[in-house]
């Protein structure tokens, strides 16, 4: 069985560049592979204090439950995502459904 090379050296480089760039942003490993260069990057919810939320809301006279609102929207989801580098050589991401 013949094995075609679909990426050059440069795509390579700045896919693994996108992950490590990705890891540090909080994202660890689910799924790798080297043959086909892909990677599925997952990234746990985070917990919020509500408590001290609640207290800068009262602050604030309700102006903070603005800022509260979008904390609680975007980080108490899972986030997973796709790295990969299609046929043509290109670099993309793309988000993963989670249950």
């Amino acid at each position: 069985m013949e094995t075609y090379q679909f990426t050059k050296e440069k795509n390579l480089e700045q896919f693994y560049e996108m992950i490590s760039a990705k890891k540090r942003n909080g994202f660890v490993i689910v799924e790798h592979n080297e043959k086909l260069p892909y990677v599925v990057l997952s990234k746990e919810k985070k917990v919020l204090n509500h408590s001290f939320h609640l207290f800068l809301t009262c602050i604030t006279f309700g102006f903070w439950s603005i800022v509260w609102l979008y904390l609680i929207v975007t980080l108490s989801q899972k986030k997973s995502i796709l790295v990969a580098v299609d046929e043509d050589g290109n670099l993309f991401e793309d988000k993963c459904l989670s249950a």
